[in-house]
């Protein structure tokens, strides 16, 4: 049986649309809810859009400009993208995905929404720290207090590595739509990317292993 309606927090990349696919699948109704927060790579925004269109949802676009006058970082800035052993890369953006589920949150009971999907997973997350499941529910607690609402943050991700983000993508009949149509790449180049950054070798690393365990059985 499917819920009723859901607000994805989407980007654009590889697991916020296989997470819309997901969304489509288990909702009757489905909006997104895309963030300018003066990424480096804007193209993003306008592939989210574009996405969205063709699947047929509405996308919500919130200017969250200020984060990127709060924090120095590598998907704010033109500085290199670099990695200290031991360290979170230096693409982590301090309050990111605290600042956008709470808005997304806020923006959903305008609407009427309970349920917000957002891609973030434990798995192959370069140890951000929110992207951890307890820094989830504890956020889900707080904004069900907060706002006097019950929401619920479906992480269809949490606990999946990229080959089985994409085998899910496989098994929801989207995995040439993602892709071949979605920007996950630091540098902005569609598709499978630039090949070089942090974010691309993540999703060829998946992608090569999906491909060879498919190829196995």
């Amino acid at each position: 049986m499917k819920r009723q309606s859901a607000l994805v927090v989407f980007s654009g990349g590889q697991d916020s649309t296989t997470c819309l696919f997901w969304a489509l699948n288990h909702y009757e109704h489905v909006e997104t809810v895309t963030f300018s927060y003066g990424q480096r790579h804007a193209l993003e925004i306008e592939v989210a859009k574009t996405i969205a269109a063709e699947v047929g949802v509405k996308n919500h676009l919130l200017d969250m400009s200020l984060l990127g006058q709060l924090t120095e970082n590598a998907l704010t800035s033109d500085m290199d993208i670099e990695q200290e052993e031991g360290q979170v890369p230096n693409t982590f953006v301090d309050g990111r995905n605290h600042l956008f589920l709470s808005f997304a949150a806020v923006l959903a009971k305008q609407l009427g929404i309970t349920d917000i999907v957002t891609g973030v997973c434990e798995t192959d997350f370069s140890g951000y720290p929110d992207c951890r499941d307890s820094f989830v529910k504890s956020l889900n607690v707080t904004l069900n207090l907060a706002m006097d609402y019950h929401f619920v943050i479906q992480t269809p991700l949490m606990w999946l590595n990229k080959a089985e983000t994409w085998a899910l993508a496989d098994e929801l009949r989207q995995f040439d739509f993602v892709r071949q149509k979605t920007l996950t790449c630091y540098n902005g180049i569609v598709g499978s990317g630039c090949g070089h950054c942090p974010a691309c070798r993540l999703r060829q690393a998946g992608l090569d292993k999906y491909l060879s365990q498919k190829k196995g059985n």
